[in-house]
């Protein structure tokens, strides 16, 4: 088992997962010295094992300014954290959600608050270097934040939670599914999911298992990220890439 799937680090995210709630509301100040370089540390490591370009960028308010699209109204954002790829990579969104979910969870143990970001946000403004042959896929607020959300945060939160997903609802079997599939999709129930679709899918069938997403929306294979990485911190083991990807234990 690789360091990233070990036992210690699965413990460590799933404290991680019960904790995490999409913050809007940030101090507006600079992350703590110590934290920033872990951070770094953590974006250096994960570059390395999926080929992005993950970008840490201290200043990019400017593209929050006034925002008030959709529902997702933010105040105080000053870092983000950019995903960045190659265009050509087929397996682009979602590594962009898998690794992107995977800072997140960091953060959240160091006490920051995060978002993931998509559509509401001026992908224009972001000082992140792209080359020409890079896309910038979605970015992750993140930074100091109050430990109780604001009212505004609960607001939305309600707004975006009305229904919690039903595990039922997550997956397809044939007959009766064993316990760590079950912890698996425990962990998808409190995935982060664009506007809370939740669309990705997990099959259990002739005692196999694999993951998939109609891809009805531009950001279904950045869900299809998060969700599997859930899944591995749950159930214990670790997903082929792309869509329809297998499981193995």
């Amino acid at each position: 088992m690789d360091k990233l799937h070990s036992t210690a680090n699965a413990m460590r995210y799933f404290e991680a997962i019960e904790k995490r709630i999409s913050r809007r509301t940030y101090l507006n100040e600079n992350i703590e010295p110590d934290k920033l370089k872990k951070i770094n540390e953590y974006i250096c490591n994960y570059n390395k094992l999926s080929g992005l370009s993950i970008q840490f960028i201290e200043d990019a308010s400017k593209g929050f300014n006034g925002l008030i699209k959709s529902y997702g109204m933010f105040h105080g954002v000053k870092s983000i954290i950019a995903l960045v790829g190659k265009t050509s990579d087929p397996y682009l969104k979602e590594k962009a959600g898998y690794f992107g979910e995977l800072l997140v969870l960091e953060a959240v143990l160091l006490g920051l608050g995060t978002c993931f970001v998509g559509d509401s946000y001026d992908k224009k403004n972001c000082p992140c270097k792209i080359e020409e042959d890079e896309s910038l896929v979605c970015v992750i607020t993140i930074g100091p934040v109050d430990d109780k959300p604001s009212l505004k945060e609960k607001l939305v939160y309600r707004m975006t939670h009305r229904n919690t997903v039903k595990a039922e609802n997550l997956y397809e079997s044939e007959g009766e599914v064993p316990s760590w599939f079950l912890n698996g999709i425990k962990a998808v129930q409190l995935a982060p999911s664009a506007l809370n679709r939740h669309p990705v899918k997990f099959v259990y069938k002739s005692g196999n298992t694999y993951a998939f997403v109609e891809e009805t929306n531009k950001f279904d294979l950045v869900d299809l990220g998060i969700a599997k990485l859930h899944f591995e911190i749950g159930a214990g083991g670790k997903f082929a890439p792309g869509n329809y990807g297998t499981y193995s234990k």
